[in-house]
C-alpha cells in the first residue's frame, strides 16, 4: 500500500516541497521550488512552506490528512529532538526557530527535522547505493564535506547532531581553506576545495610562462570551477587529472580515519565523487591501501551514491518516512 509524504528542502539559496510516495521505492511526484531570499523572515519562509504544501496537495486531490509525515532537510546547527533550527551559516536570522511546532501547528501532520548529510545518508541507505548495508558512511563531497552516520542499523547523530563533520578534520598543516580551517578535509574535497587546488597549481604554471588548455591566463584564474577542471581532466589534460588526483589522495586519507574508527561495511560517495569516479577512485584506494588496517579495509566497500542531483528530494522524504 502507497505511502504519501511531502518533504522541506531548507536551502541558503533556494527551498523545495516535495511530494511523493513509497511503496518499495519512493516516487517524487511533484514539487513546487521558491527562492530562500525572496522572502523577508524565517518565519515567513516557514509559513511559506506550510502553503505551498496545501497548494501541492490540493493540485492532487490530496489534503495534510492523507500523508505520512512531513520531512524537513536544513543545514547544522540544528536540534533534532527538538525541532529546532539552530542558527546555520547559510540561513542568516535562523535563530531558534521552532520549525518541527509550527508545522504541525499549522498543517496537523507529524513532522521530523534532520541535517542535510544525514538526511542524504538515509535516502542512499534505503533507497539508493547503500541498502542491505547495516553500518554505513555517507559522504557529500559537494559544496562541502561532511558525513552521514548509520551505525548498527540506525542514524546516529551525535549530542549535538554534530557527529559526522569530518570535514573539519585537518589532514595537512597547510593546504586549501575548507570549513574555516587550512588543510582541512573539506579543503581538499570539495568543490571549492578543487578550485583551490587548480587556482594554485594554474598559476604555477602560467607564471612559468606554460599555457594550461582550460585555462589561457592569469585573468582566468579566479574564473575556475571544478566543472571546468573535471571536464579537462576527462579530456586527458594532465595537469587537470593531477589536481583530481590530489583532491583523491586526501579523500583516501578522510576516508581511511573513518573507516578505522565506525568500521562500516560502506561507504557512499555523492556529488563530486559520483560524477568523476574514475578520476578519483583509483588515488583514494592507493592512500586507503597504506593508511586502513588491512582487515578494515578488505570488509569495507568504497561505492558512488545512486540517487544523484534528485538526492535532496528523496532525502526530504526519507526524513518523513524512515524511523
Amino acid at each position: 500500500m502507497k505511502k504519501y509524504a511531502i518533504g522541506f528542502d531548507i536551502g541558503g539559496t533556494k527551498c523545495a516541497v516535495v511530494y511523493g510516495s513509497y511503496d518499495e521505492k519512493i516516487e517524487i511526484i511533484d514539487k513546487i521550488k521558491f527562492a530562500t531570499n525572496s522572502i523577508s523572515s524565517p518565519l515567513e519562509i516557514v509559513n511559506t512552506f506550510c502553503d505551498k504544501t496545501v497548494e501541492l496537495l490540493k493540485a492532487h486531490g490530496k489534503t495534510p490528512a492523507d500523508i505520512e509525515g512531513i520531512g524537513i532537510s536544513c543545514g547544522s546547527p540544528l536540534d533534532p529532538v527538538n525541532g529546532i533550527v539552530q542558527s546555520p551559516p547559510n540561513l542568516p536570522d535562523w535563530n531558534n526557530i521552532e520549525i518541527v511546532k509550527i508545522v504541525n501547528e499549522r498543517l496537523g501532520v507529524k513532522a521530523k527535522l534532520q541535517n542535510d548529510a544525514n538526511a542524504c545518508a538515509l535516502a542512499e541507505w534505503k533507497y539508493g547505493a547503500g541498502r542491505g548495508s547495516n553500518n554505513m558512511i555517507f559522504l557529500t563531497f559537494g559544496t562541502g564535506f561532511g558525513a552521514g552516520l548509520i551505525l548498527d542499523g540506525r542514524l546516529y547523530n551525535g549530542v549535538n547532531c554534530m557527529a559526522g563533520e569530518i570535514g573539519h578534520v585537518r589532514l595537512s598543516e597547510y593546504g586549501p581553506v575548507g570549513y574555516g580551517k587550512a588543510g582541512s578535509c573539506e579543503g581538499y574535497c570539495s568543490g571549492g576545495g578543487i578550485v583551490s587546488l587548480a587556482q594554485t597549481r594554474v598559476l604555477e604554471e602560467l607564471q612559468k610562462g606554460k599555457s594550461v588548455s582550460f585555462c589561457p591566463n592569469v585573468e582566468s584564474v579566479s574564473s575556475l570551477t571544478a566543472k571546468i577542471v573535471g571536464d579537462a581532466a576527462e579530456a586527458g589534460d594532465e595537469l587537470a587529472k593531477a589536481i583530481y588526483a590530489e583532491s583523491g589522495k586526501y579523500l583516501g586519507r578522510a576516508v581511511s580515519v573513518l573507516v578505522d574508527l565506525l568500521n562500516p561495511d560502506k561507504v557512499v560517495i555523492g556529488s563530486i565523487y559520483a560524477r568523476s569516479t574514475e578520476l578519483l577512485r583509483s588515488h583514494m584506494l592507493e592512500e586507503m591501501k597504506k593508511e586502513c588496517l588491512p582487515i578494515n579495509f578488505s570488509s569495507v566497500e568504497v561505492v558512488p551514491a545512486e540517487l544523484g542531483d534528485g538526492i535532496g528530494d528523496i532525502a526530504s522524504l526519507a526524513i518523513a518516512l524512515v524511523d
